[in-house]
């Protein structure tokens, strides 16, 4: 080409010229300001959405967890209503005393056969307490007296009473071959977390079993 003839440019060429133009700074390096993409967040944006969100949260976990530890607590104090339902029905139907201790200490609680009738008890179940949750028994204890289900007196109550302890030191419901419940067992047992929120698996009125409680009275 001639010298001093310029080559005509499209529109196109000259478009893309431009932008290299705009995206090159003075000094020879890209311009990262041309090269931001269209609908992108800043640095500055990102920060304010982790900080609602942040502020968010704070305000809501402490409800979620109260929610989630009033849950473990109804659901824990159902399995302990259960396990004594289930002791005094096969304290019954294979006339034994049964046993179901709590050990608060290690978290633990279980059924099995009193060991003075038998000493290998097969069904024997043991479970592990919620470990966000502690439990404890009632410093107040059964009569004999105020807890015979068939009319059994006192006096043949009395005779066939455990000898010995599943789990010495540790609370223990005794239910007796007659459905009852024998002496010593704690009158209820509270279980709470470390809200302070608290349930509990107490004697019903009557006696003769155990129900669900906001109280122990």
């Amino acid at each position: 080409m001639p010298a001093g003839i310029m080559q005509a440019r499209s529109p196109t060429q000259f478009r893309r010229s431009s932008r290299s133009a705009i995206a090159v700074s003075a000094s020879g390096r890209p311009d990262r300001r041309g090269r931001r993409a269209a609908g992108a967040f800043t640095l500055i944006e990102l920060i304010l959405v982790m900080a609602i969100l942040t502020v968010m949260v704070s305000f809501t976990a402490p409800a979620l967890a109260r929610f989630f530890g009033g849950r473990t607590l109804d659901s824990e104090a159902r399995r302990l209503l259960a396990l004594t339902r289930h002791g005094q029905s096969r304290a019954v139907s294979e006339g034994l005393t049964m046993d179901l201790w709590v050990d608060a200490e290690k978290g633990k609680l279980g059924l099995q056969i009193e060991p003075s009738f038998d000493t290998d008890d097969p069904k024997k179940e043991e479970f592990d307490l919620d470990s966000l949750l502690k439990i404890e028994a009632s410093s107040k204890t059964s009569m004999t007296t105020s807890n015979s289900v068939s009319g059994t007196p006192p006096a043949r109550q009395a005779s066939i009473l455990k000898k010995m302890p599943v789990h010495p030191g540790v609370p223990t419901i005794t239910f007796l071959p007659d459905g009852s419940i024998g002496d010593g067992s704690p009158v209820g047992m509270r279980l709470y977390d470390r809200d302070g929120a608290s349930i509990w698996v107490a004697q019903a009125k009557n006696r003769m079993s155990y129900e669900i409680r906001d109280t122990e009275n």
